[in-house]
């Protein structure tokens, strides 16, 4: 996942970026996966949210913070809560595994945002879905003017366009993406809510007869 460290929180605050949790719109029961977990704090409300009988995994790169989050996790007292080690382009779950997916502005600092994508449709469950928050260009910008704007490490310089956005979750199958802008980052760049889902259908529509698995 991207260059650096992933984002403080009061850089996250300053941004705008919401509760991912919420974002989500998390029933009880379900099973979720936080991208880019960090220090654990979404993943222990979105713990609350589920319920015991629900289940969320914390995915990170960074040793420190896998170490921090365990013991914010311990401190809250939550048993159904997974950390794993790994990058947000390769994520070590199964197929249709999860049903709900979040992140809290992680998905622009990654450098190979379409394995991100099509890692998000793969593990996520058919009728999944995910409520990220990210920083967005407006579609007006090019990418060497979103760079002007800020670096990677500002969660400016690595931010896809409303376009983009659409055009990668459509193309790994995730449909109805909307991205809803919620505060401005800098000159025509958000702080965005964005959501999709993976069709029920899914596995059906790809083994149609024609289809490659056929």
């Amino acid at each position: 996942m991207g260059p650096g460290t992933a984002p403080d929180a009061a850089l996250l605050a300053s941004l705008g970026c919401g509760n991912p949790s919420a974002v989500a719109e998390l029933r009880e029961g379900e099973t979720v996966l936080d991208l880019g977990s960090g220090g654990g704090l979404d993943v222990i409300l979105s713990a609350r949210r589920v319920g015991p009988d629900g289940r969320v995994f914390g995915l990170d790169f960074l040793e420190e913070m896998l170490a921090l989050a365990a013991r914010n996790v311990a401190d809250a007292e939550m048993d159904n809560v997974v950390l794993l080690k790994g990058t947000i382009e390769s994520i070590p779950l199964p197929a249709d595994t999860v049903d709900v997916i979040i992140s809290n502005c992680v998905i622009n600092l990654s450098l190979n945002k379409p394995a991100v994508f099509a890692e998000m449709a793969r593990v996520l469950t058919p009728g999944g879905r995910l409520g990220i928050s990210d920083v967005v260009a407006e579609d007006r910008l090019s990418p060497e003017e979103r760079a002007e704007r800020g670096g990677h490490s500002q969660c400016i310089a690595g931010a896809l366009s409303v376009a983009e956005y659409k055009e990668l979750l459509d193309a790994v199958g995730l449909k109805d993406a909307e991205v809803v802008f919620t505060q401005e980052a800098a000159d025509g760049l958000h702080a965005a809510i964005i959501r999709a889902h993976k069709p029920v259908d899914a596995d059906a529509q790809e083994c149609e007869p024609g289809g490659t698995c056929c």
